[in-house]
């Protein structure tokens, strides 16, 4: 239970707490902690000595505290809860408090490298199928590793961002046209952000993921089909991925999701070692994709086949160090039914089976379509928490 007025019940009760940066009235950027319809200044709570995190929380981002480690996330969590919570300190935490309809939500973390994972069986094998009918869906090498790519980490924006239609190069009848591309599409995944770096050439144990990752933020990596299916053989993604990665403005930590890992899809063949955990945890969180509003996909993660720690052990392997502010995403998250998937190239098989959006048929996304996806996850004693949105509307190309 906490003192805070409406929090009780909320998605963002004080079982959730997650890590955002806000300002108001055009200020200075602060971290905060949203709880019900609030944000709880942390730069302030630190500067009055509420809250110790060694000056971290009076920097613009969240990447110095990222870097402190699980002990020191763990502690600050546990005494924000307790201020919370105690309605002792209720008179002096309450002028903290800023009403969440009058900040301004910024990019939580300055964003060092962004990795893109391709991670779902039922993504990868509808991909196959559209584009390579009558072959095996998947290729050969899918079971054996998590197949990833590096993106752009400029790119990386925050929700509510305006979303740029792409121009670049796609095939056509005539051969090879430059403009803006006609297949924009989404990609509804899971980002996980690194806090405690690593060294060059060490490799991360699949069991240490949770010394490492700090939080989750939910990820849209808009996708240019059409640029995308012209550039991408034979060194795979380019310009059809890197033009914007949309991420909610709030970081849920590891902590809040304790109750929410449970046991990932079998593997088989068997994994190589260094991708072997026991136990073999993914994590069950409940995605949902609205497109003008209209809900047309749930996703669920906890299908996918390859985990998050097996992600970043991958990742590191063959000695790639980690930095604070590395983000690496899960790759587009999608079930067993066209109910779902996590892109609209899959909900209308490639734009050969249109979807019908209030009073138009569509395939793929038009200026002015706004895209929205929200993820639940369960929290303690049946309570349900709730990852932060990411949103964005599609502006015509410049």
């Amino acid at each position: 239970m906490t003192w805070v007025t409406g929090a009780d019940g909320s998605p963002y009760g004080v079982t959730n707490l997650p890590y955002g940066v806000f300002r108001t009235d055009g200020g200075q950027p602060r971290i905060g902690v949203r709880i019900g319809s609030w944000v709880f200044d942390l730069a302030a709570a630190e500067a009055a000595e509420l809250v110790l995190a060694a000056g971290a929380l009076l920097r613009p981002t969240l990447n110095e505290f990222m870097s402190l480690g699980r002990p020191q996330w763990t502690s600050v969590r546990q005494r924000i809860t307790e201020l919370l919570t105690d309605p002792a300190h209720r008179a002096v935490v309450e002028p903290m408090l800023v009403p969440l309809d009058d900040v301004e939500l910024l990019l939580p973390i300055e964003v060092a490298d962004y990795v893109d994972f391709y991670s779902s069986e039922h993504h990868a094998a509808n991909v196959g199928q559209i584009f390579r009918p009558g072959q095996p869906p998947l290729l050969p090498n899918w079971k054996h590793l998590p197949i990833g790519y590096h993106g752009r980490a400029g790119t990386v924006v925050v929700s509510g961002t305006p979303v740029i239609r792409p121009t670049g190069q796609r095939a056509s009848a005539e051969g090879p046209v430059t403009g803006p591309s006609v297949r924009l599409d989404i990609e509804a995944e899971v980002g996980f952000v690194v806090g405690v770096p690593s060294a060059l050439g060490d490799r991360v144990s699949v069991d240490d993921f949770t010394d490492h990752v700090f939080g989750v933020v939910l990820v849209n990596d808009w996708s240019a089909r059409d640029i995308q299916a012209w550039e991408y053989q034979p060194l795979g993604p380019f310009l059809g991925k890197s033009f914007a990665t949309s991420v909610s403005a709030w970081v849920t930590p590891l902590d809040a999701l304790g109750d929410a890992f449970v046991p990932a899809p079998d593997q088989d063949p068997p994994v190589a070692d260094y991708l072997r955990a026991v136990p073999h945890l993914g994590l069950d969180l409940r995605l949902a994709v609205e497109w003008n509003g209209e809900q047309v996909s749930e996703p669920p993660f906890a299908t996918m086949y390859w985990t998050p720690a097996q992600q970043l052990a991958h990742l590191t392997v063959n000695g790639a160090s980690l930095r604070t502010g590395d983000l690496y995403a899960s790759g587009t998250v999608s079930g067993p039914d066209r109910s779902q998937v996590g892109s609209f190239l899959e909900l209308t098989w490639g734009g050969a089976e249109p979807v019908k959006l209030g009073d138009e048929s569509r395939t793929f996304l038009a200026d002015g379509d706004t895209v929205t996806i929200t993820a639940t996850a369960p929290g303690p004693d049946g309570t349900t928490i709730a990852l932060g949105q990411v949103t964005g509307t599609v502006h015509p190309a410049r």
